[in-house]
């Protein structure tokens, strides 16, 4: 095992990480930018390096400068987290060179599920079903139409490097395809630095289901049942759960059979995500998250599993600790993030938090980065706290939650807490018949 891990993340996810290697009896590296050096995670790490500026890209992103940090203070392996470079090919290559373990998958597995369409073809050989779309790289418009035709209007035209929401498209004609096509890649050239695009059918009101699954080096793959994350705006989860409701118990069985099949066709080692769109009684593949996710913490509250410790232990050369029938789904979990930013215009809240007070009591969750007077920083994630409330099924979870959000003060700033408030009282909420455009044409309404 691990003697010192350094956390090359910020905020809850980094505190998160921290309180497992304690609990593993792990020394920690905390790294931060200038503006971050009374963060949480900083304090309670066991050694903590300046890393840069503010900006991310001179700090969080700075993989020299992570590195550095890393061969300072002896450690012997990196943990990621979730975004930053939580997917970086070159950044777990060059941690490799530096005779470090990338707590994550091979960098082949970051290679294959990293470009969209490399997944959707490991996807396809391990027998998954997929959206009708293009073969592969979409060269020009004039091809993308030809395409077009053979699928059907609306498509959505999407980035093969693309991820958290960004990259994608709905197009609903010819004029528009070719109108925002050569836009879509140039972006996608800033964002990804790769302007390769193709396009799939567009469903008009899926289920976003995705399982939470994990392989070892001896080729054991199992699944730790499934999440629904289809309360979305512009791409972006705001409330994900566990198990996900309302799914016939067969199909619900094949999507997770089939997370676990690309696992083990695909030899991936340590935890990740398989995400699918639902709609009706047919289930699609839609990509793999290779890392540990934000909406983790519900699959651990109903299944009982550390997701991180058991991140860190097979990324370690560890075998699988227990079977697919050691993990039993118990109760109902639902996350909301509490994110700066104002509940009606989404327009980012950055500044000091001058009053915060968490909820608690029985089956209550909160995995936050922040503190009274702590300062919300413009320049990362709006992400401030997770709330995660438990109960012995749906209902009983969201009673806690709404309880739990009526206990939740954070003062200073902008918070989503009103939002949440609304949506666990919504009708439509309560009963499961949303999708993941649902939100958006909810949130128009209540202007």
């Amino acid at each position: 095992m691990f003697k010192k891990i350094l956390v090359a993340n910020r905020g809850e996810i980094a505190l998160r990480v921290i309180r497992a290697c304690r609990e593993m009896e792990i020394a920690t590296v905390a790294v931060y930018s200038q503006c971050d050096a009374t963060s949480l995670h900083v304090r309670f790490a066991d050694e903590a390096i300046c890393i840069g500026p503010p900006a991310a890209k001179d700090s969080y992103l700075n993989i020299p400068n992570v590195l550095s940090a890393a061969d300072i203070t002896g450690a012997d392996a990196v943990h990621p987290g979730y975004g930053f470079l939580a997917e970086n090919q070159d950044f777990a290559r060059k941690v490799a060179d530096h005779d470090m373990v990338f707590i994550g998958p091979s960098i082949e597995s970051l290679a294959m599920f990293g470009d969209k369409l490399s997944a959707k073809a490991a996807a396809k050989a391990a027998g998954l079903p997929l959206l009708p779309g293009s073969k592969g790289a979409i060269a020009d418009a004039d091809e993308a139409v030809e395409i077009a035709k053979e699928i059907g209007f609306p498509l959505m035209l999407k980035a093969a490097s693309g991820g958290g929401g960004k990259g994608m498209r709905v197009v609903e004609s010819e004029d528009q395809l070719r109108s925002v096509f050569e836009i879509t890649s140039t972006e996608a050239v800033a964002a990804f630095g790769n302007g390769d695009l193709f396009l799939e059918r567009f469903l008009s009101s899926p289920r976003h289901i995705e399982v939470q699954v994990a392989g070892d080096v001896n080729g054991n793959a199992l699944h730790f049942a499934e999440r629904d994350c289809s309360l979305q705006r512009r791409h972006q989860k705001l409330v994900e759960e566990a198990p996900a409701s309302g799914l016939d118990p067969v199909l619900r069985d094949e999507i997770r059979q089939a997370a676990v099949d690309l696992v083990a066709r695909s030899s991936y080692v340590t935890v990740g995500t398989v995400e699918f769109l639902v709609q009706g009684d047919e289930f699609f593949f839609l990509e793999v998250n290779p890392r540990i996710q934000v909406e983790h913490p519900v699959t651990e509250e109903v299944t009982g599993v550390d997701l991180i410790s058991l991140q860190i232990r097979l990324a370690a050369g560890e075998s699988m600790p227990l079977a697919q029938e050691d993990v039993r789904v118990r109760g109902h979990a639902i996350e909301v993030r509490i994110n700066a930013e104002n509940s009606k215009t989404f327009v980012p809240s950055p500044g000091q938090i001058t009053g915060f007070h968490l909820p608690g009591g029985p089956g209550i969750r909160i995995d936050a980065g922040v503190y009274e007077n702590a300062m919300v920083q413009p320049y990362y994630d709006s992400l401030v706290a997770k709330l995660i409330a438990y109960g012995s099924d749906r209902n009983a979870a969201i009673r806690r939650l709404v309880r739990a959000l009526d206990e939740c003060v954070v003062e200073g700033i902008h918070t989503t807490l009103p939002l949440h408030r609304e949506l666990l009282a919504s009708e439509a909420f309560r009963d499961v018949v949303f999708h993941t455009r649902w939100l958006e044409g909810w949130l128009e309404e209540r202007q």
